[in-house]
């Protein structure tokens, strides 16, 4: 998760799927998403808000995404949802109800109870959807 580019998005939108490559800033490699235990959710909030606006689940998927060429690799290990650091969020109704700008952070629980956050936010931007005639 290494951008600081902002993502455009469509005020009332529900898509597209956000997917994520997730690494550990320590060590530069994935962080291991296969756990039976463990959860991915998505914070999401208004820029400059304290509490999230909407907070949605992520689910663990196949490859590992190359950070210099964004090539996807699903050969093993990575043949196993999660293994590669990649999960993807669908929108829930509520998250891109409103026009503006906002920022997202992804949250990784594992068993039993240890959590770890990435430290880079992703910044969006939504603008207002055109109204029928």
């Amino acid at each position: 998760m290494a951008t600081n580019k902002k993502i455009p998005l469509v005020q009332g939108d529900t898509r597209p799927q956000l997917v994520l490559s997730l690494t550990d800033e320590n060590t530069g490699r994935p962080i291991d998403l296969s756990g039976a235990n463990t959860t991915i959710r998505f914070l999401f909030r208004e820029l400059g808000a304290d509490a999230a606006k909407a907070i949605m689940p992520c689910y663990p998927v196949a490859g590992f995404e190359d950070p210099d060429t964004g090539e996807v690799d699903y050969s093993p290990p990575y043949d196993v949802a999660g293994k590669g650091g990649r999960c993807v969020m669908d929108w829930s109704p509520d998250a891109l109800d409103t026009a503006g700008e906002f920022d997202g952070e992804v949250e990784v629980t594992f068993e039993p109870g240890a959590v770890q956050t990435p430290y880079k936010l992703l910044t969006f931007t939504v603008r207002e959807q055109i109204q029928d005639a």
